[in-house]
């Protein structure tokens, strides 16, 4: 009897509204707002605005720039990231416009600024804006641009704080969702429980949602089931369990044969039957004595929903309570034509207590077979507290769990709570910029620049490199020298099998193309990274991902670099 989704009733054929149109992409669905209605050109960093009128006041709104967006070091000490957030990007941009209350409090908030200048703004969009990007969904490494805004110098520059807040989050939640799924492995289920440990309702609903895209399988957050169609599900917590007294809390007992037993039948009194079975597992010698309250718990729960009985077993003890209060109660829909489905346990070793599970199961089977339902298959699902450590150490000392409910460590994004993407001017008026810094790592990469993939003959990834705008682009079969942006040293020919330029035309005045829904962005998730070695991807000691430049950038950006640092005189 393998585990069935149970969708929210919210989730039915015959969705409508924006939970449609999320569901089917950009198709049809017009210029579409962002999700969060708070997503609008005054959520931004004041010094946005004030730049933009000093770009107005001096005659240069309209000079062509174009800014890079970018992160420096891949999050949780590992050697790659998951770019997601370019819909949302996509929807602001094609609605990007300032209301009359948002000009009214601009003059308030800016009464040096020339009243002329709040016109302009009330004009402003998007319509003159290029941008290229990655796809979303796929890998992306550090330095690499994963968004290149061209256009008009006043607006580009005010899309940065908002493009930078819509893609950092929703980038590192997808990576921490898809580390998860790379060491549970492809086989066991990840649930997203994190909803009341989110930075609150905004952030919630963009966990599940990234957590969904970045591999997980489903969500408790029924707000985010509804409005994404992310599967979702919940059974009971321990507070159902401890709110039962005895079997006097049960009003009624009788409960309907189930589709799995011939013909129509009579209700029978459930309530007779799971004592009947749990008094058979006792004269097997399985137990001595149970929690009768939690037995309780566990029939009414099967009363309510006999079809989907999975029950939390560590209210009391698992091994001398719960386990056998659920099996006597799963034995009782067995003869009533239901399949249970499985436990939860939310405390304790883990790994241990799963196999005993397991094992208990296997003898309870030996006792009382089913071929339909052998209680060896049930669903097991842990929780409490788990992060990718867990998970490690889960797969080193072995476990029988089949399912994985994951909810602080991956909504916080606990190990790293920051992604750290910038947003950098690289070209004005057709003149290449670069930012200098003593430290190294800041210093940026110049100019509009081409980005390419290079990949190997195991048709994995070798190396991502990045060309001034204006250089021939890279062929199969034909070798190319990748160096190091900085260390001179490092540098390397590769001869590619397969060339795929990353960052193509998604935005020209309107949003150019059709995005894909959010189970093609999950699809498109799970086999990019499998064109990414493993052990770039590896949870312990990964190794670093190759990043270049060509030969011609790398001498351009280095010539500026010296051109524009100033020489300092010694005496």
């Amino acid at each position: 009897c393998p585990p069935r989704e149970v969708p929210c009733s919210g989730l039915s054929e015959g969705r409508t509204g924006l939970a449609a149109r999320l569901l089917a992409g950009s198709e049809g669905r017009g210029a579409m707002k962002p999700t969060n209605p708070l997503v609008t050109p005054l959520l931004t960093d004041m010094y946005q605005l004030t730049m933009a009128y000093a770009y107005w006041q001096a005659g240069r709104a309209d000079d062509v720039a174009t800014f890079d967006l970018f992160f420096r070091t891949a999050p949780f000490k590992g050697e790659f990231c998951l770019f997601a957030g370019l819909d949302e990007v996509l929807k602001y941009l094609d609605t990007f416009s300032f209301g009359e209350d948002d000009i009214t409090y601009l003059r308030e908030s800016l009464p040096l600024c020339d009243s002329a200048f709040f016109d302009y703004l009330a004009k402003l969009d998007c319509s003159n804006v290029k941008v290229f990007a990655a796809k979303e969904g796929t890998p992306v490494f550090p330095r690499v641009p994963i968004i290149i805004v061209e256009g008009p110098l006043l607006v580009v520059q005010l899309l940065e704080t908002t493009l930078l807040a819509l893609v950092n989050y929703a980038s590192l939640m997808t990576t921490n969702a898809a580390r998860y799924r790379l060491l549970a492995g492809k086989d066991k289920r990840l649930l997203e429980f994190g909803l009341r440990r989110a930075q609150g309702p905004d952030g919630g609903i963009s966990a599940s949602r990234y957590a969904y895209l970045g591999g997980f399988d489903g969500t408790s957050n029924v707000a985010a089931a509804k409005l994404f169609g992310i599967p979702c599900t919940g059974t009971h917590a321990h507070s159902y369990v401890s709110s039962y007294l005895g079997f006097e809390d049960i009003q009624n007992p009788m409960l309907k044969p189930g589709p799995h037993v011939s013909g129509d039948g009579e209700e029978r009194n459930f309530v007779a039957l799971v004592k009947e079975k749990l008094a058979a597992l006792k004269e097997d010698g399985l137990f001595r004595y149970t929690n009768d309250s939690e037995l309780s718990a566990f029939t009414a729960y099967a009363l309510a929903f006999p079809s989907a009985f999975l029950a939390l077993v560590d209210t009391y003890n698992v091994q001398h309570s719960g386990i056998p209060n659920f099996v006597a109660v799963a034995l009782a829909l067995r003869e009533m034509g239901y399949h249970p489905r499985g436990i939860r346990l939310d405390s304790g070793d883990l790994g241990y207590l799963s196999i005993w599970c397991r094992n208990f199961f296997k003898e309870v089977d030996k006792k009382h077979p089913s071929s339909a339902c052998p209680l060896e298959k049930m669903n097991i699902v842990v929780s409490n507290d788990i992060h990718e450590e867990v998970l490690f150490s889960l797969n080193e000392q072995g476990h029988s769990i089949d399912s994985y409910g994951i909810g602080t460590h991956l909504v916080t994004c606990y190990k790293q709570p920051a992604l750290g993407c910038v947003y950098k001017l690289v070209s004005v008026k057709g003149r290449s910029r670069i930012k200098i810094s003593e430290d190294v790592e800041k210093v940026t990469i110049p100019g509009r620049k081409r980005c390419f993939r290079l990949y190997g003959k195991d048709k994995h990834a070798l190396v991502d490199i990045m060309l001034g705008n204006d250089e021939e682009a890279p062929k199969c079969g034909e070798r190319i020298l990748c160096r190091h942006p900085f260390h001179e040293s490092k540098r390397a020919y590769i001869i590619p099998t397969k060339v795929e330029e990353l960052n193509t035309l998604v935005f020209d005045g309107g949003i150019v193309g059709e995005s894909p829904s959010l189970q093609g962005l999950r699809d498109r998730c799970q086999r990019s990274l499998e064109e990414i070695r493993t052990d770039h991807l590896r949870y312990s000691n990964p190794t670093p991902y190759k990043v270049s430049v060509s030969e011609e950038l790398y001498k351009f950006t280095h010539m500026l670099w010296q051109s524009e640092t100033p020489i300092h005189e010694i005496s």
